[in-house]
């Protein structure tokens, strides 16, 4: 619902018809016909019923000309879904089309008499062009380093960047595919150059050529504006810099503009979306109207409070701008009373998926279609979990913005791996689940995260999660659980999965949900390092993971659940906190006391492990066992861990294993660090068990002595 119970006449006036079902303020929208116009509009106030029938308004009074104005937004759904609002209202009309589908038409027309001859083709999918660049170069990359470089590249044109101005404009955004700036900029470079030898330009070339055309060629660029008089912009907090610069070009310094948006919704910064343009409308326009919606349709008072207050709770990120444009918006709630946002602390990862699929089977029971819950999670990576309890629990589910689990290549992979080591192990004495560890490194998997984000992150979670269950399964069921058992049972599970999942309950990332909702939302994983996630490390990041989770909350229209583990195993160690976005709003009594628990026994809580240099809360399992954060400087001397990792080395050879099989570096350094004198004091560094302290014990000793 998104605006007032009332029904328009069919007959009646034109304000009767198009005007009297609407809101004081979605009114106001409506009936401001001349631009330039920034509708402010919080989530579920209705924004897309105001603006179509602003555009319905402005065409049946006759200030309008159907033909003459053009309405963009960002995906082709949100734009089917305006035309099909459009058509409803007697104005099929008026064109409402993605920038890139509004720049394709208009290139494919100009096309001939601006550059001459026929468009190049449309390359569809980058990766090939990009490996054959890598090829070009004599680079080595695999298919998760060139997803995450197809994405960079995709950032870099739309932020307006060239091979050449690249290594200035992407100052501080890592090593995307693993690969240095300056040699991302040469791989961007030999990808361009591959599709001019292929006669090929991308979706981003697309823009990019129009803004050329019309920048170059008055006479393209007078036609275009005599076609399209105005302009109405949809979820224009997130445009690029590309897409505006486009915008721009359409109007030729005129002012018949609507754009609509909501800053505190900005959640595709990695796109290179930007709030800049929305936050600083007033300044390029010193005479627009701004109307705020806040009036919303879609959620109960008691999530709209929880909304409203994990926003209040923001502090400044990044430059000062118009406080009238960037304050947050307070929603008004307009949906009767519901129950009160519930709160779940959970012992680890399997009990927090569990419970909540015992919620959701609740809630079925009484009468909630699946198809209206969802899960939402940070990265989708952590779908695995929930996948298996809602399938243990008999309720269908469907993944929404990404494959399931056990059909994601790196899984599969792993899957036969696994297999084949299973067929082949010898009874060598190494725990299963470290054989897990042996087997899955050769596909990506490490102890310590990569500290990026995108396809290589996802795909070391995936195996993650692999490892995660070998760990699980292996204390539960004892010594007699070996490699062939685990093959077994991940088979069987994959197997059980398949259930069907059309009217299941949707599993999906944070950035998957925007624009949708549901009945009942279960937000999942709310602990630190996953909300904010832990890459997330300066102010602007971590505003932007908050809002990310004010887009969770505001996808819910009664019922909403909020939940963290402390531990990721059942049985480890609990160093997990809540997430701080949920400091002031989760009540006292969601604490451990009240946690939810796995069946096995856990051992006894303990507080969270702090870095030994700044004091910082550790978040990964590779900082814990080197007892500090990756930022601070390493205490070790040179000279020791040098000599321990050639010790390391020959341990290997001899032994004819993988250097980490011995130690990994993060126990090596821990060890460095440590420079313990005794085997007691050896034993107390994170990695080194009994069995690796009776067999390397007296050699590190002597090693550390003579260093």
């Amino acid at each position: 619902m998104s605006g007032p119970e009332t029904a328009q006449a069919v007959g009646g006036t034109l304000e009767e018809r198009l005007l009297g079902g609407l809101d004081e303020e979605q009114r106001e929208v409506a009936t401001t016909l001349h631009g330039p116009v920034c509708v402010l509009a919080g989530a579920g106030t209705g924004k897309t019923r105001a603006i179509t029938h602003r555009i319905a308004y402005g065409v049946h009074s006759g200030v309008y000309s159907p033909q003459r104005l053009l309405a963009v937004t960002f995906t082709a759904r949100a734009a089917a879904e305006m035309r099909s609002r459009l058509r409803d209202l007697g104005v099929g009309a008026v064109q409402a089309r993605t920038f890139h589908a509004a720049a394709l038409r208009q290139l494919q027309y100009f096309w001939p008499q601006a550059v001459g001859g026929s468009l190049p083709s449309l390359l569809e999918h980058k990766a090939q062009a990009i490996a054959e660049g890598a090829r070009r170069l004599r680079l080595t990359v695999d298919r998760a380093a060139i997803r995450d470089l197809a994405s960079e590249i995709e950032w870099a044109k739309v932020s307006m960047l060239t091979p050449t101005t690249y290594l200035e404009g992407a100052a501080g955004r890592g090593e995307p595919g693993g690969l240095q700036p300056a040699t991302v900029a040469r791989l961007f470079e030999a990808y361009e150059d591959v599709k001019v030898d292929r006669n090929l330009i991308d979706f981003e070339d697309v823009l990019l050529i129009t803004v050329g055309i019309l920048q170059e060629d008055p006479k393209v660029a007078a036609t275009v504006r005599e076609q399209y008089r105005h302009f109405v912009v949809d979820e224009y907090q997130d445009v690029s810099p590309l897409q505006q610069r486009l915008l721009e070009l359409w109007l030729g310094g005129r002012e018949e503009l609507c754009v609509v948006g909501d800053a505190s919704q900005t959640i595709y910064s990695f796109t290179g979306a930007t709030s800049t343009h929305l936050l600083e409308f007033g300044k390029r326009h010193p005479d627009a109207a701004m109307i705020r919606l806040v009036r919303d349709y879609r959620s109960t008072p008691q999530v709209v409070r929880l909304a409203n207050d994990l926003l209040a709770a923001r502090r400044p990120a990044g430059p000062a701008a118009d406080a009238r444009w960037a304050k947050p918006l307070n929603l008004i709630a307009q949906r009767p009373s519901g129950p009160e946002p519930e709160f779940a602390e959970c012992s680890d990862d399997e009990a927090e998926a569990s419970a909540v699929a015992r919620r959701i089977a609740a809630l079925v029971e009484a009468g909630t279609e699946p198809k209206d819950i969802a899960v939402l999670f940070r990265t989708n990576g952590q779908s695995e979990a929930f996948e298996q309890a809602l399938a243990a629990a008999g309720i269908g589910y469907q993944l929404r913005g990404g494959e399931r689990f056990f059909n994601r290549r790196e899984v599969r992979d792993g899957l036969l791996q696994l297999r084949g080591a299973a067929r082949a192990q010898a009874d060598d004495g190494v725990p299963m689940a470290q054989r897990v560890r042996d087997v899955l490194s050769s596909l990506g998997y490490s102890e310590q995260a990569p500290t990026g984000g995108g396809a290589t992150r996802e795909r070391w979670e995936s195996l993650a999660a692999l490892v995660a269950l070998a760990d699980e399964l292996s204390a539960a069921r004892g010594e007699g659980f070996g490699l062939p058992e685990f093959v077994a049972e991940l088979q069987e599970r994959a197997t059980a999965q398949h259930a069907p999942a059309v009217q299941g309950v949707t599993l999906a990332s944070l950035h998957a949900a925007k624009g949708l909702e549901w009945d009942a939302v279960f937000l999942v994983g709310l602990s630190e390092g996953l909300v904010p996630i832990s890459f997330a490390d300066t102010p602007v990041t971590v505003d932007e993971e908050r809002r990310l989770l004010y887009v969770g909350i505001t996808r819910a229209r009664e019922f909403l659940h909020l939940s963290w583990s402390l531990s990721r195993t059942p049985g480890g160690r609990a160093h997990r906190r809540p997430s701080r976005f949920l400091d002031g709003l989760r009540p006292a009594g969601s604490t451990s006391s009240h946690a939810e628990r796995s069946p096995r026994k856990r051992r006894e809580l303990k507080g969270p492990t702090t870095c030994r240099v700044c004091g910082t809360i550790l978040s990964t399992g590779a900082e814990r066992k080197v007892g500090r954060c990756s930022d601070c400087p390493p205490t070790y001397e040179e000279a020791t861990f040098e000599a321990l990792r050639a010790w390391r080395l020959e341990q290997a050879r001899e032994a004819d294993v993988p250097a980490f099989v011995v130690f990994t570096d993060a126990t090596l350094t821990a060890i460095a660090e440590a420079k313990p004198a005794s085997l007691n004091e050896l034993s107390q560094v994170a990695g080194v068990g009994r069995a690796k302290l009776e067999r390397y014990g007296e050699a590190i000793l002597e090693l550390i002595r003579g260093a």
